[in-house]
């Protein structure tokens, strides 16, 4: 059972949370933006909870009451989780069933009525525009908390209807501290989650504890201290294995990034104790003896473009290659 402590760093957004609970100035919307896996849903749920807590203290939910105990195993009636069942999009239908026809009614057992839309951005205009109307007037015991990822996705009139709380990343060391303290990670690999995760506590979490991330980045790894020796072929059927992880590309290419961001630093510094992969030290010297400054970055250039073009759905196999080809010529 949680309650506001538990969230890592947002320290203005818990903050504004609790004021408006204490105060008793609960907005009748809000919408929280962050990255995804950054812990929106959590927040969501931890207010939630505290709003229709009947024992709180100082704001936070007792975790003992009939509603707490409800609201912990999503059986609260009076929190409501909007679902849709096409993937990718919440259609007008879903808003119309699940909100507008739901929101006349008045709460089963609490004051307030809280609707919980996650990915709010999936929403299509239509399903805004259905929303808006609730937005517009509504109950004096409803709550609609919007989570999103992208709230540029949604209509300006839905953004000037509600409380926006932005989520920022939270710092490397609070990241770290929980990964070791809480989830006992060693050092070493806490540094490569904290690397990656940028400041996203739900995302070093989930690579923490990640067999396919650990199976990619070893192969990534590997493919970085042979690239300059393997033919085309061979570096075409390495791309072929790359496509059929079941991880984010983005996610590869950021492991790409920091191993040549730790030869950069090392080539600069002689330093091994800022490296992220402090373990790789005498392939990640070789590199740094072997390349120019020039050669570096240009491959860091490389990496952001592949980044860029696979987000603008360039094909996969030819930026792929691009990119390889250029890592393996800075090696010559």
């Amino acid at each position: 059972m949680a309650n506001f402590n538990d969230i890592i760093g947002q320290e203005k957004l818990k903050e504004h949370l609790i004021s408006a609970i204490l105060t008793s100035n609960i907005s009748h919307a809000y919408i929280i933006s962050g990255e995804r896996s950054m812990g929106k849903e959590f927040i969501a749920k931890i207010f939630a909870t505290s709003i229709q807590c009947e024992n709180p203290v100082e704001a936070q939910p007792c975790n003992q009451c009939h509603s707490c105990c409800q609201a912990v195993t999503d059986n609260h009636p009076d929190i409501i989780f909007l679902t849709h069942e096409k993937p990718g999009i919440i259609s007008v239908d879903d808003i119309r069933s699940q909100i507008n026809s739901d929101i006349g009614i008045k709460p089963y057992q609490s004051e307030k009525k809280i609707y919980v839309i996650s990915e709010a951005e999936k929403m299509t205009p239509q399903a805004q525009n259905a929303l808006l109307k609730t937005f517009e007037e509504p109950p004096a015991y409803a709550i609609i908390i919007l989570l999103t990822a992208n709230a540029e996705a949604l209509l300006p009139t839905i953004l000037s209807r509600a409380i926006i709380l932005n989520m920022k990343p939270v710092p490397d060391d609070m990241v770290k501290e929980y990964l070791m303290k809480v989830m006992e990670i060693p050092d070493y690999k806490a540094d490569i989650c904290v690397a990656f995760a940028r400041g996203n506590i739900g995302k070093a979490r989930l690579l923490a504890v990640s067999e396919e991330f650990e199976k990619v980045k070893d192969q990534a790894l590997s493919l970085l201290k042979n690239i300059g020796g393997m033919e085309i072929n061979e570096i075409i059927a390495a791309i072929k294995m790359i496509n059929e992880y079941k991880f984010d590309v983005g996610d590869y290419l950021d492991i790409l990034s920091i191993w040549y961001r730790d030869v950069l630093l090392f080539k600069a510094t002689r330093d091994l104790s800022h490296l992220i992969f402090k373990e790789e030290y005498h392939y990640i010297k070789r590199v740094a003896d072997t390349c120019a400054y020039e050669g570096i970055e240009e491959v860091i250039e490389a990496l952001e473009k592949a980044k860029i073009r696979l987000k603008a759905n360039v094909n996969f196999e030819l930026t792929l290659e691009l990119l390889l080809l250029t890592i393996k010529e800075s090696e010559k």
